[in-house]
């Protein structure tokens, strides 16, 4: 007996969700987009709600970090006053919104302790009362975050390309040739 499409659309919906949860988004989140992407029409939370067997205050929480990784968005038309909601069917824009949204988090992080730290290990070398050893391991802990300012700057040069879509031009042209 073949799959129906239900089954069908289950398959995929759940392989969806395993591969937003490799990347650190929650399963049932992941579950939700693969739901919304198969949706014709937009959905209230309501709908959304029945279709999870969610609460509301966890549907609230999927909604708001679907919105901020750009996987579903907001209509600014309603339904019997009711907020609407779509998901992005784009693969190349998902994976854009998502990854961006993750990467530019992990810089601001990581760049915003570095540099916050780099004053003061640069303090400590400079300073003429330090011991030697402990100058020696701040000069490689010095190096080593210098190093990562040079990846996050990298890195960032790699998100504002996957935001401006040059990574996808590149690959249009190559599979054109």
């Amino acid at each position: 007996m073949p799959a129906t499409q239900e089954q069908i659309r289950g398959k995929i919906i759940d392989a969806i969700a395993q591969t937003m949860d490799l990347y650190g988004a929650n399963y049932s989140f992941g579950q939700l987009y693969g739901i919304m992407f198969f949706e014709d029409k937009p959905m209230t939370l309501e709908e959304m709600k029945q279709q999870m067997n969610m609460s509301k205050s966890n549907m609230s929480y999927a909604v708001r970090s679907l919105m901020d990784s750009k996987m579903i968005r907001k209509l600014d038309e309603k339904l019997d006053r009711k907020d609407l909601y779509v998901a992005e069917t784009d693969f190349f824009q998902a994976f854009q919104n998502f990854f961006a949204s993750k990467l530019q988090r992990e810089i601001d992080v990581m760049l915003g302790s570095i540099n916050e730290v780099i004053p003061s290990l640069s303090e400590i070398i400079l300073d003429i009362d330090t011991k030697e050893e402990e100058r020696q391991l701040c000069l490689k802990d010095l190096h080593k975050l210098r190093h990562g300012v040079e990846y996050y700057s990298w890195l960032q040069q790699f998100v504002d390309g996957l935001r401006g879509g040059e990574l996808f031009r590149q690959n249009a042209a190559k599979s054109e040739q």
